[in-house]
């Protein structure tokens, strides 16, 4: 049987285009405050295990490009402009935890916490996109159990959790965190915690009322769903979507964050599935939102609209997920992906146990142990998912 094309889960951002007048800077400027960090890193007083995943980091960051090897870790572009935006005194904890995020996936390493944390405000969207889940009955009716909105005291023990222990956070996974009564309780709280605070969302919502609160929490990154730059092929993948209000509010957006916030340090970026090129001029679509925003992204699409009822198709290498980030949805079910979005998969669930006992526990070792064993064909939906 031949094997599908491969998702590659660390390399599934497909072009990132920015609009940084000073890309040259900011490229000039991340590697000498490296350099310095370098000759001052032993009179840190850095935790041991810290210090050697950052000596790691910077041995690696001298290899060329053309020696590097699968697990060399080096910067991506938008690993620069985030570096630009850091204090010097945050930067040895950005470039361990990027380590971790970027390095330990394929070097299958394992620590007490996840590097990234995806937690899911809500499981309900209002939008019905043909290449995503939402369009599947058995996650978005209720009766299925699904459906739900996190409560705001979950939300806050999870963030007590983590909060020193992992840096890389994104509130959103299955739903549109916009859509959460609590959202802006959610973000206030969350402010300030993490270096790398991040929030995706189809801005349909995004009022200016959330505009505030989504600024005022000082946000790393903020990614607006969008895979087109007219209203008819909008119409077409984003289904129950408003173009002409998404764009509106993007357009507001950018107006309040350069008004009221003339220092705000967050990252605005479009992100659309590259899905039917027929359909999307690049571009086009890039010149469009480049008006609007920092960055404009497209991510490689992943067929997961259909995971439960793909064929069998023989992948046996290892997803990279199980050792980069963990899901906790809406109802504490911790999840090791977001293919997976009905939890066949649930080693546990936050409310009964420690966020870091699950990822480090029997459930999620099993999980681990069955993948590098070549055995990921006897599990639902690994079997028919092209995720590694």
């Amino acid at each position: 049987m031949d094997t599908p094309p491969l998702y590659r889960k660390g390399e599934s951002l497909q072009s990132l285009v920015g609009r940084s007048p000073n890309r040259l800077r900011e490229l000039g400027g991340a590697r000498s405050r490296l350099d310095a960090l370098e000759v001052k890193i032993a009179s840190l007083g850095l935790p041991s295990t810290m210090l050697g995943v950052l000596n790691r980091a910077l041995s690696d960051l001298k290899v060329s490009q053309g020696e590097r090897s699968p697990s060399t870790f080096f910067l991506r572009p938008h690993v620069f402009e985030e570096i630009e935006r850091l204090d010097d005194k945050d930067l040895p904890r950005y470039l361990y935890h990027r380590y971790r995020y970027d390095v330990f996936p394929t070097t299958k390493e394992l620590d007490g916490y996840p590097p990234c944390v995806q937690i899911e405000p809500t499981s309900i969207c209002n939008f019905r996109c043909v290449f995503c889940f939402q369009t599947d009955p058995l996650l978005t009716l209720r009766k299925h159990g699904h459906a739900g909105q996190m409560s705001l005291e979950l939300f806050k023990a999870i963030v007590d959790q983590i909060e020193g222990h992992v840096e890389f956070v994104t509130m959103a996974s299955r739903g549109e965190p916009l859509l959460t009564k609590n959202i802006e309780q959610m973000l206030a709280y969350a402010s300030g915690k993490f270096l790398g605070l991040k929030m995706n969302t189809n801005a349909t919502f995004l009022d200016e009322k959330k505009a505030h609160a989504i600024l005022q929490a000082e946000l790393n990154t903020l990614v607006f769903s969008a895979d087109a730059a007219d209203a008819e092929t909008y119409a077409q993948l984003r289904i129950n979507g408003d173009f002409d209000k998404v764009m509106a509010n993007i357009k507001r957006f950018k107006q309040i964050k350069e008004r009221d916030y003339p220092n705000s340090r967050l990252i605005t970026r479009v992100s659309g599935v590259a899905f039917d090129r027929e359909r999307q001029d690049h571009q086009a679509i890039e010149a469009f939102w480049g008006e609007y925003v920092d960055q404009v992204a497209f991510v490689d699409y992943n067929p997961w609209e259909n995971a439960y009822s793909n064929t069998p198709n023989g992948i046996d290498e290892a997803c990279s997920d199980l050792w980069r980030r963990c899901f906790v949805w809406w109802d504490g079910k911790m999840n090791p992906c977001d293919v997976d979005y009905r939890s066949f998969l649930c080693p546990g669930n936050v409310e009964d146990e420690p966020l870091s006992e699950i990822w480090t526990g029997k459930g999620y070792a099993t999980l681990r142990k069955n993948h590098l064993e070549v055995q990921r064909q006897s599990l639902t939906p690994c079997q028919g998912c092209v995720s590694v």
